[in-house]
């Protein structure tokens, strides 16, 4: 196995782990923005309310976009168990 092998693995892997990571990052960066704002102009300041619904858009991002997710993490350990024979020469 080689370095460009290595680093070729580790690019494929650390772009897969963006794609599949980024869109319930970003609905709960934009869902928390919003509460924050709204906490911001009404003047509550309760913790709690930053959490449930930042919670629950996370998950519901995640329950939406799970086919998706699931598909390129099992393309990604596919291809990788398939190349076994070739980094191992």
């Amino acid at each position: 196995m080689t370095i460009e092998t290595i680093n070729g693995i580790t690019t494929e892997m650390f772009k897969v782990v963006l794609y599949v990571s980024g869109p319930p990052l970003l609905v709960g960066l934009v869902v928390g923005l919003i509460i924050g704002l709204f906490q911001a102009v009404t003047q509550i300041q309760e913790f709690t309310l930053t959490f449930v619904p930042k919670m629950l858009a996370v998950f519901a991002c995640m329950f939406l976009l799970m086919p998706w997710m699931s598909e390129k993490l099992t393309t990604f350990t596919t291809n990788l168990i398939m190349q076994i024979p070739s980094y191992v020469k």
